[in-house]
């Protein structure tokens, strides 16, 4: 009798510990399960599906554009990706845009616009990028000696040259790091990866200010904290601090793999014809999906409810840290991009949710993500803190158990 595939060996690499858990539609905030059981979506693919499953406006583009083209590569002109491209300029501080598939391939081309800019200026020795502690930018070999993380890094042959490595929120640090081959610096606005930490405004405000002073260019990665996830566009202009240079992507493609990187007219003045490029990257059927996206998240009085819904879920958070202490150390996070800070351990409390049919991702410093559509509603922050709460009680009773069979 030939094996089903659910007995049958996965044939794909085996690098990550997948949950024993396969969905087969979304709707919004919710998945279904194969089974047909629902579960309440407080990871959104990693911050990807910002405007949550199955967008109606979404699916209209994907499904217009699909019938009409898909691919011709960059050799040619790509009316959708100009329209897009245009549309993020004109709402942020860039001249150019550059359309990638991931946030890593964005960090990439990011880096490169950076070294590139001081050899156009005559100083190829000026390549270093000033990174810090707890940073997530990617798996590429860059990327990860951007980020630093050592368990990413272990068994790649050497890392990769150019990334100086400070504490994060250190602005003295960075300051110190600072030398004749300093190139930029490379900073999350808000840590997602390392565990939704908020430096102090006076933390970017120093390093655009470092910049300035000692003409580097200013690379943000806002891939993960940015598409109105904090309630405004993007994660800088909390602080109204502009970079020169910037990398997007999971949101700005709705669910569709997108990414981008952007900047000014003077950070990218080095990025001739050749110097890169992409076969997919900015592809028509991406960039329309990608257009209808930007128009949902800039159309009047979406973000400021973003802001309004992340208050109101903060505050709420709040209440219940107050209620299980013995559980939640710190509620931490900026619009609907928050982290609660946990006494217990996070994987442990990802596993007690799920089996509250909720869904949230654990991050350093011991934090579990929470990251919904923006599009959630009131109801469905009140129904996701009930299983929340629900989520601490069985991890306490799970604590009682444990110090009554350790006594």
């Amino acid at each position: 009798m030939p094996e089903t595939p659910a007995s049958s060996p996965s044939s794909l690499l085996p690098t990550y510990a997948r949950a024993d858990v396969a969905f087969v539609r979304g709707d919004g905030v919710w998945l279904e399960a194969e089974d047909g059981s629902r579960y309440l979506d407080f990871g959104a693919g990693i911050a990807v599906l910002a405007l949550g499953h199955s967008h109606p406006k979404l699916v209209e583009a994907l499904i217009e554009q699909g019938r009409k083209l898909w691919h011709v590569s960059n050799l040619f002109r790509i009316p959708e990706a100009e329209a897009l491209g245009r549309k993020l300029a004109d709402a942020t501080f860039a001249d150019y845009v550059f359309f990638t598939n991931s946030g890593a391939e964005a960090l990439e081309g990011a880096i490169k616009t950076a070294r590139k800019y001081h050899a156009s200026n005559g100083q190829p020795e000026r390549f270093h990028l000033i990174t810090f502690e707890g940073a997530f930018h990617g798996r590429t070999l860059a990327t990860i000696a951007a980020g630093g993380n050592p368990k990413y890094i272990e068994g790649f042959g050497p890392k990769a040259a150019g990334f100086d490595q400070v504490p994060f929120g250190d602005l003295e640090a960075a300051e110190k790091a600072v030398g004749p081959q300093t190139a930029g610096v490379l900073v999350e606005p808000i840590q997602g990866e390392g565990g939704i930490r908020v430096p102090d405004p006076a933390f970017l405000r120093g390093l655009r200010d470092l910049c300035d002073r000692h003409g580097l260019l200013l690379v943000l990665d806002e891939v993960q904290c940015g598409m109105g996830r904090t309630g405004k566009l993007f994660a800088h202009e909390l602080v109204g601090v502009k970079p020169d240079v910037m990398a997007v992507a999971k949101g700005i493609g709705g669910g569709f793999p997108l990414g981008a990187f952007l900047c000014t007219r003077e950070a990218g003045k080095g990025m001739a014809v050749g110097s890169h490029g992409t076969t997919y990257g900015g592809n028509p059927l991406a960039t329309a999906v990608g257009g209808a996206a930007l128009d949902l998240i800039l159309a009047p009085g979406f973000l400021d409810r973003v802001a309004q819904t992340g208050l109101k879920l903060k505050q709420k958070l709040a209440a219940l840290m107050d209620r299980r202490p013995s559980i939640i150390a710190q509620v931490r996070g900026e619009g609907l991009m928050l982290g609660l800070r946990l006494h217990a351990p996070n994987g442990d409390f990802a596993v007690a949710a799920r089996a509250q049919h909720l869904l949230v991702i654990p991050a350093g410093d011991n934090v579990v993500r929470l990251l919904p559509p923006l599009t959630i509603s009131d109801a469905e922050i009140d129904e996701a803190l009930e299983r929340l709460d629900r989520t601490c009680a069985a991890l306490e009773a799970a604590q009682k158990t444990q110090a009554g069979a350790s006594a």
